[in-house]
């Protein structure tokens, strides 16, 4: 069982930066599989990032590629996302995700992760 709570989350003018993090509590954190997804207002959640459990290999959509960067610290039971040049089309809600299954790190489908934190709103303005 993950506990998790994200923080970081706020208003932000378009090409500014935030930095989200992610705690978890819980057993074996450096045995999971990290991600962080977003839900839009009236749109599906969507897959953001994700980072293997070693923090070796990262992934992401092409959406937010060259501008979010994830990253954990397993000795602090943390992740992070890290957003650079921000647009307004980025406001949404973000979630931590976490699951132990190591084949996770390749889907970008929410399902496919078992924990999920309770979100963080962020808000692009133009």
């Amino acid at each position: 069982q993950v506990q998790l709570v994200e923080s970081g989350g706020g208003l932000v003018q378009a090409g500014g930066s935030l930095r989200l993090s992610c705690a978890a509590s819980g057993r074996a954190f450096s045995s999971y599989v990290m991600g962080w997804f977003r839900q839009a207002r009236r749109k599906e959640r969507e897959f953001v990032a994700a980072i293997s459990w070693s923090g070796g290999r990262q992934y992401y959509p092409d959406s937010v590629k060259g501008r979010f960067t994830i990253s954990r610290d397993n000795a602090k039971n943390a992740v992070y996302l890290q957003m650079n040049s921000l647009r307004p089309e980025d406001t949404a809600v973000y979630y931590c995700a976490a699951d132990g299954d190591s084949r996770t790190f390749g889907s970008n489908r929410s399902p496919e992760y078992a924990y999920w934190g309770q979100g963080t709103q962020v808000t692009v303005s133009s």
